[in-house]
């Protein structure tokens, strides 16, 4: 059904702010509302949360996107303004040891085929898990953090860490480098994102910790502040001093991403180890402390004005690929090596696009909400989306130049209500759903269930291709089990 166009002033709960990145606010008064939590889906189609209406950012401004003939408005991501004032790097940011003795590398995890770890380990029932470069097990659980160093037996808990202690609300966790996981937290969309002074309080609310594991337990490491770009001149540009969170690196003015609602870390390849985490406004990218925010896919409508949609769906490609789903459109960028410029748009050779901001004319119209929650490929080089309310489609690309891209829908999964997805390295596509349970597409493309897993709703499917053999961790409402050697 197609979503209603509001006009300014209209009361309705979901409203999804389209900010113009580096821009002041234009016309148009969003409504505030928490997005739906990463893996939740909401009963009756998914019509609640952080972006279920039109999101009226107004006229288009400056953003990192296209318009609707494909130009890179100015002056966003790439373009020859360079806030701030260039530095020097300096000293790349030390990598904490963890205190547990780990040989890096090694993985002291059981062997079996399916483990419980809530019962072999008695982790609970978290609402996320991740490992860091030691194959130590992260978890959390709202205002509290687990770990569970690789070899030992339970985790250890630490309460009120960072955001939690503030009263912000945990949302995710991704592992780092050995030692070290990121944390991510919610806070609301600002009427006006454009703050005046590097002060403001308001930047220290939400989006990202990074918090490491020492012999004495869980500690803060710090509120990632450190904004990482490159400028015209080749130098970089720290900007502001100061804990102002993720902002935009382009203009630290900007405090756009302040709930953090997806993220994935890079398992092998060139740019081992970086992470990414999608939030209400676009796709971050993270080395150690230091980040550089943002890009996203947008829109602009016939008027003019530019919609957004929350980046729930981050994932990395068989070939090194960020992909990006947010609840209009996908996109799929290659990264360039240099942190400095992941959110330069142009040139466009920087960060080569394959589809920019596109959408599939099979499901909906651009202006209808999507929802999607997941992104992956396949070993064999398909891709495929998973959408909170409409199921899982495999994408086709068409050409990079166009919008429209080619969508086939997946038939035989006993919900459209999928929450998370999974490729392995032996060709097969996890599929997590909400209230059917787990199930696996394999390399033939057959489609059956996973009963070995318990639970009917999938919370999270993480994939560690650097064990032998791999390990898929399946969070579910059960809690957490283990597959080992997809």
């Amino acid at each position: 059904m197609m979503r209603k166009w509001w006009g300014v002033g209209a009361v309705l709960v979901g409203v999804v702010a389209a900010w113009a990145c580096g821009d002041a606010m234009r016309e148009g008064e969003p409504l505030e509302t928490q997005p739906v939590p990463p893996g939740g889906v909401t009963e009756g189609g998914g019509d609640a949360g952080g972006g279920d209406a039109s999101a009226d950012a107004g006229a288009a401004g400056p953003d990192a996107g296209t318009d609707g003939e494909g130009r890179t408005p100015a002056p966003d991501a790439g373009t020859e303004a360079d806030a701030g004032t260039e530095a020097d790097a300096g000293p790349p940011p030390e990598v904490p040891d963890g205190g547990s003795g780990n040989t890096r590398g090694v993985d002291l995890w059981p062997q079996e085929a399916v483990v419980d770890y809530t019962q072999r380990f008695g982790v609970g029932r978290p609402q996320g898990v991740a490992v860091d470069d030691d194959f130590n097990l992260w978890l959390l659980q709202g205002n509290r953090i687990g770990v569970i160093r690789s070899g030992e037996l339970q985790p250890t808990w630490a309460s009120d860490i960072g955001q939690a202690g503030r009263g912000f609300s945990s949302t995710v966790i991704c592992g780092g480098a050995g030692g070290r996981a990121y944390v991510g937290y919610y806070a609301k969309e600002l009427v006006n994102p454009e703050r005046a002074s590097a002060e403001d309080p308001v930047y220290a609310e939400g989006d990202l910790d990074a918090v490491r594991l020492t012999a004495q337990g869980i500690e803060l490491e710090e509120h990632l502040t450190r904004s990482f770009r490159r400028g015209k001149s080749g130098g970089l540009t720290w900007n502001p001093p100061g804990n102002t969170g993720l902002r935009n690196s382009n203009d630290w003015h900007y405090d756009e991403d302040r709930a953090v609602l997806g993220c994935a870390k890079v398992m092998r390849g060139r740019d081992q180890g970086d992470v990414y985490v999608s939030t209400n406004h676009g796709v971050t990218r993270i080395k150690g402390l230091d980040y550089n925010s943002h890009r996203h896919p947008t829109w602009f409508d016939e008027r003019g004005h530019q919609h957004i949609g929350y980046s729930y769906a981050v994932g990395i490609a068989q070939d090194g690929d960020v992909l990006i789903g947010t609840d209009w459109t996908f996109g799929i960028v290659t990264p360039n090596a240099d942190l400095g410029v992941w959110d330069w748009m142009d040139p466009k050779e920087l960060n080569p696009m394959k589809v920019e901001s596109s959408f599939l004319p099979e499901l909906n119209s651009l202006e209808e909400f999507d929802d999607w929650r997941a992104f992956q490929q396949t070993r064999d080089g398909r891709y495929y989306l998973a959408s909170a309310t409409y199921g899982l489609w495999e994408l086709t690309l068409l050409s990079p130049k166009e919008r429209a891209q080619k969508g086939t829908p997946v038939a035989g999964l006993p919900t459209p209500r999928l929450t998370s997805l999974a490729a392995t390295d032996d060709g097969s596509l996890y599929i997590g759903t909400a209230g059917g349970g787990l199930w696996r597409l394999d390399k033939d493309k057959q489609l059956a269930p996973v009963p070995a897993v318990g639970g009917r709703t999938v919370l999270q499917l993480l994939y560690d291709p650097s064990t032998t053999p791999a390990m898929l961790h399946v969070l579910t409402d059960q809690g957490l089990t283990v597959l080992r050697g997809p």
